[in-house]
C-alpha cells in the first residue's frame, strides 16, 4: 500500500486540505462531506494510508473505519439534518460502482420521499444452490482463520 499514489483523488485531499467539508479526523482515517451527496450530511470515511479497496485495507484500519461510520451514522440522527434512517455503502471494486479506488465508506441520511434509488431484482435462490456457495465461501475463509 503506497502512502500517496499519484492520481488519486482522496489521498490528494488527506495531503492538502482544505478543511471546508472535515467533519472529523484522526492519526488512521478522516470523515469529510461528500461532494456529489445523495442527500444533505451524506459524508464519506477515508483511511490515511492508501488502499485501492478492501482487498487491500488493513483490517484494523478497517474496523476503526466501520466505528467511525457507525458514530457518524449516530450522529447523522442527532444532527438537525433530516435524517429518518441511514444507509451505510462500501463500493468495493468497478462492478460496485466504486468510483475513487481508495477504499472508503458512504453514510448517507435517508428519509421519506428522497428520491433515492436502491434498486435489484432479487429472486429466492434454491437451497442446494445456497449450501453450494455457502461450501465455496466457507473453503475460501479457510485460509484467512489460520487455526491456532
Amino acid at each position: 500500500m503506497d502512502v500517496f499514489p499519484d492520481q488519486c483523488a482522496y489521498c490528494e485531499m488527506i495531503a492538502a486540505p482544505d478543511g471546508t467539508g472535515l467533519v472529523f479526523e484522526d492519526d488512521i482515517a478522516v470523515v469529510v462531506m461528500e461532494g456529489n451527496p445523495v442527500n444533505p450530511g451524506h459524508a464519506v470515511v477515508v483511511p490515511r494510508v492508501h488502499a485501492d479497496g478492501l482487498e487491500d485495507l488493513d483490517e484494523e484500519v478497517g474496523a476503526h473505519m466501520w466505528l467511525l461510520a457507525q458514530r457518524l451514522a449516530r450522529a447523522l440522527r442527532r444532527s438537525g439534518l433530516r435524517c429518518e434512517g441511514v444507509n451505510i455503502l462500501v463500493p468495493d471494486g468497478e462492478a460496485a460502482l466504486q468510483e475513487v479506488f481508495h477504499a472508503h465508506i458512504h453514510v448517507f441520511p435517508r428519509f421519506e420521499g428522497d428520491n433515492v434509488v436502491m434498486d435489484a431484482d432479487c429472486e429466492p435462490r434454491e437451497p442446494r444452490l445456497l449450501h453450494k456457495e455457502a461450501w465455496a465461501l466457507r473453503e475460501a475463509m479457510k485460509p484467512l482463520f489460520p487455526a491456532g
